[in-house]
């Protein structure tokens, strides 16, 4: 806060704006004060900073700087654009964000490819943790990865293994329904550590129902094949560091991150609802 106050205190354009924020708008006609006069009535400010409703309007000097803060975890163009309208505004942001995504080298080296068929549909459920997409990725990185999405919140779990194997994959799901609880329907494809007896017998010991995908379909469990290759390029974009420091600092990017379905992160979506419950 101290260094967009001193930054904004520095431009020309801004301390204009701070001032006539306070103290009431003359006729405009410079072309750099038009953006901030039409947004007049929703501007205001605190502690030295101008705001337009909660988000900080930020300086020329530090875009730059914020643009690459938030597009450190190389989340794409759609989930940057909505992380950043959390927090911070300044006139033509979305181009400058389409920019710095436009001329960073590992975005364009790992854009999706096209779909080749249309996704099967489910339906939204209305509870959080109510049905739970997996499915287990790799080899990645020297690893395999358990990925578990949940339908309602979007909320993401990502758990490297050694090996996908019956016991490591029950051993993770036990850790993931220890922090958000049993859910109701479990949604997996036809891999081996899915449809075997002992998962089949941890799965009705804990009374949840098993759907598995239909075979030669995967799309059927397009959830998690969708989460599968979000988890895959946020690591890979990820340097250094231990494949769980590359794990957890994509989640953190992930799950504070508005989903373009709800307009809310996964975090917001499962705190929301959480409260819900409680009260």
């Amino acid at each position: 806060m101290s260094q967009v106050r001193k930054w904004t205190v520095r431009d020309a354009t801004l301390s204009l704006v701070h001032s006539y924020v306070l103290n009431g708008w003359p006729e405009v006609k410079d072309p750099q004060l038009m953006p901030y006069h039409t947004h007049r009535l929703e501007l205001s400010t605190r502690d030295g900073c101008v705001l337009w409703g909660a988000r900080t309007v930020i300086p020329p000097q530090g875009r730059s700087v914020l643009l690459k803060m938030f597009h450190q975890s190389h989340s794409g163009l759609s989930r940057m654009k909505g992380l950043a309208r959390s927090y911070m505004w300044w006139p033509r942001m979305n181009e400058d964000i389409e920019k710095e995504v436009s001329i960073c080298v590992e975005c364009q080296q790992n854009r999706k490819s096209p779909p080749n068929a249309p996704l099967h549909p489910w339906e939204w459920p209305e509870l959080p943790w109510s049905r739970i997409h997996v499915d287990s990725a790799g080899p990645f990185l020297g690893k395999m990865f358990l990925v578990i999405i949940d339908a309602h919140s979007k909320w993401l779990e990502v758990y490297p293994l050694n090996a996908s194997t019956t016991h490591a994959t029950i051993e993770k799901l036990r850790q993931c329904v220890a922090v958000h609880g049993l859910p109701q329907i479990l949604l997996s494809d036809n891999g081996s550590c899915f449809t075997s007896a002992e998962f089949s017998h941890f799965m009705s010991q804990n009374g949840i129902q098993h759907v598995t995908s239909a075979p030669f379909h995967p799309s059927s469990n397009s959830l998690a094949e969708r989460a599968v290759q979000t988890s895959k390029e946020g690591m890979k974009k990820m340097r250094g560091d231990s494949i769980e420091a590359r794990v957890s600092r994509f989640l953190f990017s992930y799950r504070i991150t508005p989903q373009a379905m709800t307009g809310l992160s996964p975090a917001e979506v499962l705190r929301s609802a959480e409260t819900e419950t409680c009260v």
